[in-house]
């Protein structure tokens, strides 16, 4: 990962695929919180590609009736790491993604406007691959090095900016394999 290097907001290593659920942060100089998400499409489920394909609005509602509930919202994330430790962006780091939706840390609202949210394909209770978290583990140290107002200590889960209405990345999600 140490070679791992950034790019006009771009992970140089990481597989691209733009998504259109992004606009422009109000200052994007403001990149001081990391928001770790899980996904699974459909529910429990890893791999097939409808992450990306939710991320890109061409989730095919006919493919399971979990699509039909879901296949219109306009929602992205930064990154999402796969279960192999694969990494996709989809939306650069100085852009906003539509990751947090109504959310709060510190007293400040609206994470999305100042916050990267990466995307784990796990669920509450499955937590994450060895591989899943050696690759988060070097994207985090990478991102605290490039982004100087992002400290090492603001690193959340959905659930603790969104409290009672999110609840990812869950219990399963083992926060002692992120210390450096």
């Amino acid at each position: 990962m140490s070679d791992w290097t950034i790019q006009n907001g771009v992970l140089q290593q990481a597989e691209y695929i733009h998504s259109p659920n992004a606009d422009v942060r109000p200052d994007p100089n403001d990149i001081s919180l990391l928001v770790i998400h899980n996904i699974s499409l459909p529910p429990g489920q890893f791999g097939g590609g409808h992450v990306q394909s939710l991320f890109t609005n061409t989730l095919n509602p006919e493919l399971h009736p979990f699509f039909r509930e879901i296949y219109t919202l306009q929602v992205s994330s930064h990154l999402l790491i796969e279960r192999s430790g694969k990494v996709i962006q989809f939306v650069p780091f100085h852009q906003r993604a539509w990751h947090a939706g109504k959310s709060a840390y510190k007293g400040r609202e609206r994470c999305n406007d100042f916050a990267i949210g990466i995307e784990m394909e796990s669920t509450d209770d499955s937590g994450c691959t060895a591989e899943q978290y050696r690759v988060l583990k070097g994207i985090v140290q990478l991102l605290v090095e490039h982004y100087p107002l992002l400290q090492p200590d603001a690193l959340v889960g959905h659930s603790d900016i969104a409290p009672g209405r999110k609840t990812d990345p869950g219990a399963g999600f083992d926060w002692g394999q992120l210390q450096v």
